[in-house]
């Protein structure tokens, strides 16, 4: 036999020894080391793509399928038990983190995920048989498709491995968007004293509280953390049952609801079976769906770090009423630089979501009779937006808002010369003398409370009532409070 690649872990080593295997398509060489098979070898060949695996919830997620349906089989006595047991044994070897450089199909493969749903099946049957004393590449006495894949089709395994593997990332996001949310909150409260300078439209504006501007980045992310949560809900209706075009050809009748059953036992997830397994397969509104409220939140996500590069922009020729933390050096030509680099690398993080929902639509929607065949790529961008999400969510609160100082004499010194002050006039003067006044104290370089003072508009408990900079942040008319 002669030499073949085997790629390990990114590494490309020579294979002296491959075997061959045979498929409906005729013959051909196999690493002899492989736990993959012909067909995942031929989409392997077929498909050099990106250089990417499959995403490690992915692999999970099929593998939890795999091993859920022998335990189905055993059940019900279609399979029998010491072949149940082997596939078993081979899928918890590979939930434990064992075999993971065998699963080598690029997340861009032919439509559906045939080629992935086959390398899972013939890694588990190359390695139950081994479990079994026999050889691999032999295929007995466990068959890849036989057994392996009994009840199965990859039109019911990749959409229901797409809920799964969106549903197990699902606590780790809503955990670190709960981190981030507790961060800003904290913020908001050890803020709330500093009254600076709004802003809309880039210009200057009535005042607001830093601590309130931080509180309302918190409430951004609870309600987004909210939204997800409520739109991951309908990923927990299960097709798995419906083989081929939904109609559940060739699975008992007691399979759906088994495999509801050992998937809810082995993942801890609350998970239902779909009352229209059909319906489940023809749609990927589903998975669309989640996906749209991830994007949702990296639009808000991405809004905040750049609030945040706003804020601390600077440190001299900017606002600066914040500092976040110094993390790395900022240049390497312009000496003692420091660069807001966490909240860059979150506004790529979100550019990256939002382009990867667009791929999500677009293949959801192409979606034809039965079947999406897009599948692969919807599960990809979904559960990469979700884990890319989870740690640029997490390091944020680490490693930038919970080490936020902010600048109270810089936040006071913008405000204090703020035109739209005159705002707070407005109930008294009306807002054509106000809006004088304010383009008055601009052309002369003055604050509006020197310029009313020097007209004489207001003086006194009056002037202090109506230009009372931290009531200007509460519900209320200036000089009306009680």
């Amino acid at each position: 036999m002669g030499d073949s690649w085997l790629e390990t872990n990114g590494m490309v080593e020579a294979v002296n020894q491959t075997r061959m295997e045979r498929d409906p398509l005729g013959e051909m060489p196999v690493p002899a080391e492989a736990l993959w098979g012909i067909q995942t070898e031929r989409a392997r060949q077929n498909f050099p793509i990106s250089g990417l695996r499959p995403l490690p919830a992915f692999v999970d997620a099929v593998i939890r399928i795999k091993k859920a349906a022998a335990l189905t089989h055993r059940d019900t006595g279609r399979l029998e038990a010491k072949l149940a047991d082997a596939i078993v044994t081979a899928a918890d070897e590979v939930l434990a983190g064992g075999h993971r450089e065998h699963f080598v199909v690029d997340p861009y493969q032919a439509g559906a995920g045939t080629s992935h749903n086959m390398n899972c099946n013939e890694v588990l049957a190359n390695r139950a048989n081994e479990l079994l004393g026999a050889r691999r590449g032999d295929y007995k006495p466990v068959h890849p498709n036989d057994h392996v894949n009994m009840a199965q089709s990859t039109n019911d395994v990749i959409p229901t491995a797409s809920r799964l593997g969106a549903l197990a990332q699902l606590a780790a996001l809503t955990e670190s968007l709960t981190r981030l949310a507790r961060a800003c909150s904290a913020k908001g409260k050890a803020f709330d004293g500093i009254v600076k300078s709004g802003r809309t439209h880039l210009q200057d504006a009535t005042p607001i509280r830093l601590g309130q501007e931080f509180a309302a980045f918190g409430h951004t992310v609870e309600r987004n953390r909210d939204r997800i949560v409520r739109a991951a809900e309908d990923l927990r209706d299960l097709g798995i049952g419906g083989t081929a075009v939904g109609t559940g050809l060739n699975a008992e009748p007691q399979y759906p609801a088994l495999m509801v059953k050992h998937l809810r036992a082995m993942t801890g997830l609350e998970l239902r079976e779909g009352k229209d397994r059909v319906q489940l397969m023809q749609s990927m509104g589903d998975a669309a769906a989640l996906s749209g409220a991830v994007r949702t939140y990296a639009v808000d996500l991405g809004k905040i770090a750049s609030d945040l590069r706003l804020l601390a922009s600077g440190p001299r020729t900017g606002l600066a009423e914040i500092v976040l933390p110094a993390v790395q050096p900022g240049s390497s030509i312009m000496p003692g630089k420091v660069n807001p680099s966490i909240a860059e690398m979150v506004n790529q993080v979100c550019f990256q979501v939002i382009g990867n929902d667009v791929t999500v639509t677009a293949a959801a929607e192409a979606g034809q009779l039965e079947l999406n065949v897009m599948m692969p790529v919807i599960a990809h961008n979904l559960l990469f937006s979700m884990s890319i999400l989870t740690s640029a969510s997490r390091v944020l609160a680490e490693r930038c808002v919970e080490g936020i100082e902010a600048d109270a004499a810089q936040a006071a010194h913008w405000l204090e010369r703020s035109p739209a002050l005159v705002t707070a006039l407005a109930p008294k003067i009306g807002y054509a003398e106000a809006a004088k006044l304010a383009k008055e104290a601009v052309a002369k370089n003055v604050t509006v409370r020197q310029l009313v003072m020097e007209k004489g508009i207001l003086k006194g408990k009056e002037l202090d009532e109506v230009l009372d900079l931290r009531a200007m942040t509460e519900l209320g008319v200036p000089g009306e409070r009680k």
